[in-house]
């Protein structure tokens, strides 16, 4: 049985059957590769995954995980698109539509905590994926509120989430309520229908 005493774990226990049928997935923070190894290992072997990072340490981090670990991922190798760029230029190297979408924000466990992901580009990227996720398609994004700028993501993304209409999105919210207020926290989205109008994420 899979643990859920952390909200990455709980992410990746609501992503695993939806990687059944999902064929474009997207790893918007690579970081050290974990969440891209277990994408690769669960996807469909004809799907395609596109990790991306702005610190090239990150890219070449991921990169050398699933090469290690190629023997134990669901599809080839070729299939993964290791994107040394931001997030927020998803849609230079996407234009089909996306089933799945996993952001696990802040810095690089390990590297310079100066390099952070910002609320702004993170609200941006989240906005031009959901105006691209297929429908029954889902983006799950990983906060941490424990630092300042993960503060201001967790407002920011709290804010925009609240306002996407029923219609077209389900939008949860997670935290461990018997840990720290500052403890890491998952937003779920699932998309229903396609949306008639596209969000403008800055107003917080």
């Amino acid at each position: 049985m899979q643990k859920l005493s952390n909200s990455i774990q709980l992410a990746h226990c609501l992503l695993k059957d939806r990687l059944n049928e999902a064929k474009i997935i997207v790893d918007a923070t690579a970081g050290n590769g974990n969440d891209t190894l277990f994408l690769a290992q669960n996807a469909l072997n004809n799907a395609q995954i596109y990790a991306f990072d702005i610190q090239k340490e990150a890219i070449e981090n991921t990169k050398a995980l699933l090469i290690k670990n190629k023997d134990n991922i669901n599809l080839p190798l070729e299939n993964i698109s290791f994107i040394h760029d931001s997030h927020e230029h998803i849609d230079n190297y996407i234009q089909t539509k996306i089933d799945i979408a996993i952001f696990n924000l802040g810095y690089l466990p390990g590297g310079d905590h100066k390099f952070t992901t910002k609320d702004d580009t993170t609200l941006k990227t989240i906005d031009k994926i959901l105006n691209n996720l297929n429908i029954n398609g889902c983006v799950a994004i990983v906060m941490y509120p424990g630092h300042e700028e993960g503060s201001k993501e967790y407002q920011s993304i709290k804010l925009f989430v609240k306002d996407l209409p029923k219609k077209s999105f389900t939008v949860g919210w997670y935290k461990m309520i018997n840990h720290n207020f500052n403890a890491p926290a998952l937003c779920w989205i699932e998309k229903l229908v396609n949306m008639h109008e596209s969000y403008t994420p800055c107003k917080n």
